[in-house]
């Protein structure tokens, strides 16, 4: 793979102009009144961007800890989405006036993480996602439900705003159904078994009794301060609000995916982005916006399939001390089939990833200098999401430090759910993978907001992928079973590259991804099914966590051959770390002046 550098150059240097600049300009140096003046209208936009995202992603906002618009939800309307772009275009324009040359440090890496943000979203526009893509994952028919669980009632002024949101939810769906149509109405249609899922969501849902919702269950809270009255007048609005707004919205949802949608929907060869006008250039939109690189689809294609025989080769190789046979397909037939190797019940799987959890966290002083402060938990994935949705996902912890970060572990169906799995699965989730980053992005007091907050999915997801290997180095897993979950997991990562250019470029159907899949990771299949429908409704996503985690383990190497036995493995996450989740091109000029300040100090 060739270094995201060659890729994307970053022309300005950044650790090494941030050490001269702290000396402050001469008298009367014109450099540094334009750097000064640079940063100072920097940090003034980058300020206002963030609280323009707040403010006009209301949901995002609520979940950091803000709780200024809970009581509303994202204007999605046609009007709404192109006063958005019309912000982003200004946000960028005086981003531009602003002299990149004379910034230095870190108000260089917050210029071209946001020229990147803003960029994105608006080369995003082509792809008209808001008019054709239905996601059974996060459609509104979960992320509405899910809002119940991020929001807090503390008193009841709190509990009127979250009434009003409720009502909001009503016409939040009319108009996701309306773009929805304008996509129809020019052949922009989803693909037929996301619609199916989300069918399937809405009616299980519809089943149930208002009273049964999870949007219901803040009523059923005790709260201090509040009297009987305004605990019942608080559960009546709420139950109202569910049988006024949100039940109508989801019958006239699931009316019209059933009606309209269900029978234009995308099947066999043209699931993916090729079966869509635009679909080529969309996709090589959401390449680069997952994985800030200009690979090709062929060139990603190639990299999965080298990446999937040398972890093959390393399959062979671990197989033969767990079952004494070096044959892939017969340990993918044990490791599938046989009910030890596989969970009985649903407390079994949580108490695993609670167990794994807490080993991580009593290893990680020992890798890494810089510590999360804001805590863990594991969570069940709710019942409405658990059997349409991955095997895990993680939620990352509020700003205000009132909800810790959550690893979310799927324990639906659980003699499906592989124990050889269970302890990389945690890792990747929660430590040291997602919430160590994530966590300690968020508690950096050095870089603004949006820094904190936002940033490039293979930076996140690549750090991820990389310490599921790493915390083998650690001594985290128990035996070689768990080793060979960690080999499928890598190959799991590596047929993403594979499968997904596969179905979105080269017109692959479902049934074909998913049989690649089963023949070249350890997942169950069940795992695989879902898997390859996240991917076909997701485009380009799943290229992020392999790529990503190839250029970690590059600059790594790199590190170690620079700085020979002066290499420190906590030193270079530091580095990795100290910066959030930026592009892989920052990311490695800031490792690469790490090491040259390294060299020339010593």
């Amino acid at each position: 793979m060739r270094s995201a550098l060659s890729i994307i150059p970053v022309a300005v240097a950044l650790l090494s102009a941030a050490c001269t600049a702290g000396d402050g300009p001469d008298e009367g140096d014109q450099g540094g009144t334009d750097a000064a003046a640079g940063s100072e209208a920097l940090s003034a936009l980058a300020e206002r961007y963030w609280e323009w995202h707040l403010e006009t992603s209301p949901r995002s906002a609520t979940s950091l800890g803000d709780r200024r618009y809970d009581d509303r939800l994202a204007d999605i309307t046609p009007a709404g989405r192109e006063r958005r772009y019309e912000a982003i275009e200004g946000f960028l324009a005086e981003l531009r006036g602003i002299e990149r040359d004379a910034l230095v440090g870190q108000d260089l890496i917050t210029y071209l993480a946001l020229e990147e943000e803003l960029q994105d979203d608006l080369d995003r526009r082509v792809c008209r996602l808001a008019e054709w893509r239905v996601d059974h994952r996060s459609g509104p028919q979960v992320s509405l439900l899910n809002i119940a669980d991020i929001q807090r009632v503390e008193t009841p002024a709190d509990g009127e705003k979250m009434v009003k949101r409720w009502h909001a939810m009503g016409p939040y769906v009319d108009a996701y159904i309306e773009n929805l149509r304008l996509g129809l109405a020019d052949g922009l249609v989803s693909n037929r078994l996301s619609v199916e899922y989300a069918i399937e969501q809405l009616r299980m849902q519809l089943e149930k009794p208002d009273a049964e919702w999870p949007l219901a269950e803040p009523a059923a809270a005790i709260r201090e301060g509040w009297s009987d009255e305004e605990h019942e007048e608080f559960g009546t609005a709420l139950l109202a609000a569910i049988g006024e707004s949100v039940r109508p919205a989801f019958e006239r949802l699931l009316g019209f995916f059933e009606q309209e949608l269900l029978p234009a929907g995308r099947t066999g060869d043209q699931v993916g982005m090729v079966g869509l006008a635009g679909g080529e250039e969309c996709y090589r939109i959401l390449r680069h916006s997952y994985t800030t690189l200009g690979l090709t689809a062929e060139e990603i294609h190639e990299i999965g399939l080298q990446e999937n025989a040398r972890i093959r080769a390393e399959m062979t190789t671990l197989g033969e001390p767990v079952f004494g046979t070096s044959d892939v397909s017969e340990i993918q037939r044990r490791l599938r089939t046989d009910p030890a190797l596989h969970f009985s019940t649903a407390e079994e799987v949580k108490a695993k990833a609670e167990e794994a959890t807490a080993r991580a966290q009593a290893a990680i002083p020992d890798w890494f200098g810089r510590l999360p402060e804001t805590p863990i938990v594991v969570e069940e994935i709710p019942e409405y999401e658990a059997p349409f949705t991955t095997i895990a996902y993680y939620r990352r912890p509020a700003a205000d430090g009132t909800r810790p970060g959550t690893y979310f572990i799927n324990t639906y169906a659980p003699e499906t759910r592989p124990r050889y799995d269970a302890e990389v699965l945690a890792y990747h989730e929660g430590i040291p993978g997602h919430h160590l980053q994530l966590a300690i992005a968020q508690e950096l007091t050095e870089i603004p907001e949006f820094r904190k907050y936002q940033g490039t999915t293979a930076f996140v997801e690549g750090w991820a992928l990389y310490t599921e290997r790493l915390a083998d180095e650690m001594g985290l897993y128990t035996d070689d079973r768990d080793r060979l979950g960690v080999l499928s997991f890598d190959a799991w990562r590596a047929s993403r590259l594979v499968v997904d250019t596969g179905i979105h470029a080269f017109g692959w159907t479902r049934e074909q991804a998913i049989e690649y899949m089963l023949e070249n990771t350890l997942l169950a299949e069940n795992n695989v099914e879902n898997e390859v429908d996240r991917y076909i409704s997701w485009p380009g996503q799943a290229l992020a966590y392999k790529l990503g985690q190839r250029e970690i383990l590059r600059l790594r190497d790199q590190a170690k051959e620079v700085l020979g036995p002066d290499f420190e493995v906590k030193a270079f996450h530091d580095r990795v770390l100290e910066n959030g989740a930026v592009s892989l091109a920052v990311l490695a000029t800031v490792i690469e002046e790490w090491l040259a300040e390294e060299a020339a100090g010593s």
